[in-house]
C-alpha cells in the first residue's frame, strides 16, 4: 500500500517535470515564430520599396541591402530568447 503511494508520487513528479519542459518549448517556438513572421511582414514591405527605388536609381544598391537585412536582427532576438527559456 505505501510503495503504490511512493510510486504514484514519484510519477505525478515526473509527468509535472515533463509538462514544464513542454512549456518551456512551446515558449521557446512561439518566441521564434512570432519573430520570424513580424521580419517576414518587415522584409515583405522593405524589400518592395527597395527594388522601386533600385529601378530608378541604381546608386542606393547598398543602402537598399543594409535596410532589407535589418530585419533579421529581429530574428536573433528571438533565438536568444528562445535560448533563455530552454536553458
Amino acid at each position: 500500500m505505501v510503495g503504490e503511494v511512493v510510486v504514484a508520487a514519484i510519477t505525478d513528479v515526473e509527468l509535472m517535470k515533463a509538462s514544464q519542459i513542454g512549456m518551456k518549448a512551446l515558449a521557446a517556438a512561439i518566441a521564434i515564430v512570432g519573430t520570424a513572421f513580424a521580419a517576414a511582414i518587415a522584409e515583405m514591405a522593405i524589400g518592395s520599396a527597395a527594388v522601386g527605388a533600385t529601378a530608378e536609381n541604381k546608386d542606393v544598391f547598398g543602402l537598399v541591402l543594409l535596410l532589407t537585412v535589418i530585419p533579421e536582427t529581429i530574428v536573433i532576438f528571438g533565438l536568444v530568447v528562445s535560448l533563455l527559456l530552454i536553458f
